[in-house]
This record gives C-alpha cells, structure tokens and sequence, in this order.
C-alpha cells in the first residue's frame, strides 16, 4: 500500500476557548484529490492554514511524505513540497501573467544573491513561464497584465502559480469562488490535470465540481470530521446530509 503524502494526526487549534480545530485525522494520498467540505464557519481554512505552515497547531502532527512539518514554518514547508492558493486571488494586477509566473518560479528556486540575474536562467524561467500558462489555457494571455484577465482566468494564472514549484501537495483553497458556470468547468478540468505531478487537498462549496473530481471526501462540521470516504457513500450519509446537505435523512 501506497503511504499517505499527507497525514494530520490528532491536530488542534483554539483561540481561547474557542476550539476551531478539535483532533482531526485526515490524510491525502499521492495523486490523490481529498476534498474537504463543510458549513461556513466549520473551520476549513483554519485547516488548510495549519498544514500550509501560517498557523501553528496547538497539538496533533502534520506529516509530508513521513517527515513531521508540524513546527516549520511556510517556507520551509514549500521548500518540502507544499503549494497553497487561496480563497481571495492573490496574482500582482499590474504585472503580466507571465511576470507573475516568473516570480513564482524564482520564489520556488530561493533567494539569489545575484545583482543581476544570468540570462540564460532568466530565458528558462521565461520559457516555463509559458509552458506552465500554455497548461492552465493562459497562453494567448502571457503579456496581458492580470488586472485585465477575467475573474476564471486570473483563477487559472494562480494554479499556474501554485504548479510553479512542482509541489507534491497542493492546497487548494474554493477554486471555484466568484467563477461563472463555464469558468467552473474550465477550473474542475484543470484541477483534475493537476492531479497528475501531484496530491490536492480540495476545499470548495461546489459540490457539483466536489463530486466530480474528489476520490474522498471529507466533512469538518464544528472543527471536527464527522465523515470521510468514497463521495457517493459521504453524499448518503445520514449525518452528513443532516448537517451540511440540508437534509433530514433517506
């Protein structure tokens, strides 16, 4: 058997007395899309905020292909192959969608002391740039500054960010928020593609792009998991439809 690329054992957080994380257990396996659902306030981002490394647990593990991240801090978890993107887009508007790509690849390559960059580095970044863009459907876009890109593509131009590390694990925090009908479906086929170089742990409120790329799914209601497995077997969950799905029962 495969092991677990991500494995959370035991994790908890509070602020105060306000528990917001209560000893979750959850794990993603390589190549692996685990999407994580949830009532607004159930504590989801809190969540993708522990493992990304920008909040630090009270107690619990957080294991990266077997290694134990728990205490380090974000970019040392990127370094160990996390990539997160988030709810609110957070491309530069004023730069190109390839300036931007540009930066997350000499972020995911560290700190260069250099004074000025070697050419031939800054030709390979500028030509990944591109094929990472010609992935996620932004080629045509590349010199467009991302103030003028619509709200799915600057969506797109942040997973071609993400991807900008080759991540083993990426965080993937509501995709889908703000995206039209076509756009959704543009992003769930990117998702899905993503999957191939690495692992996605899925937060999203769209549970038709939930049940279409998910192989688990997991349900935090109140900072706790009170479901996990196979979507068609979480959808009939009488608990889960009670709690989150609005339903009372079969």
């Amino acid at each position: 058997m495969t092991a677990p690329l991500l494995e959370l054992r035991g994790l908890r957080k509070s602020y105060g007395a306000l528990v917001v994380t209560d000893g979750v257990d959850l794990d993603v396996a390589p190549g692996e899309i685990h999407a994580l659902i949830g009532p607004n306030g159930a504590g989801k981002t809190t969540l993708i905020s522990l493992v990304a490394g920008e909040v630090m647990a009270d107690a619990g593990r957080i294991l990266l292909k077997g290694a134990d991240v728990t205490r380090l801090g974000v970019h040392r978890r990127a370094k160990a192959g996390l990539a997160r993107s988030f709810q609110i887009t957070s491309v530069l508007p004023t730069f190109s969608a390839q300036e931007n790509v540009v930066l997350a690849l000499q972020g995911a390559g560290g700190p260069s002391f250099r004074l000025l960059p070697a050419p031939r580095s800054e030709r390979g970044r500028a030509e990944e740039a591109r094929a990472l863009l010609r992935r996620v459907g932004l080629d045509a876009k590349a010199a467009h500054p991302a103030a003028a890109l619509s709200h799915g593509e600057k969506r797109a131009l942040e997973l071609a960010m993400a991807l900008a590390g080759r991540p083993r694990l990426l965080l993937l925090d509501e995709p889908m928020a703000g995206t039209g009908p076509e756009e959704a479906r543009a992003m769930v086929s990117l998702i899905a593609a993503a999957r191939e170089a690495c692992g996605i742990l899925l937060v999203e409120h769209d549970m038709d792009a939930v049940f279409q790329l998910a192989d688990r799914v997991s349900v935090l209601v109140a900072g706790r998991i009170i479901a996990s497995g196979a979507p068609a077997a979480v959808r009939a969950d009488p608990a889960v439809r009670a709690a989150y799905l609005g339903e009372e029962g079969p």
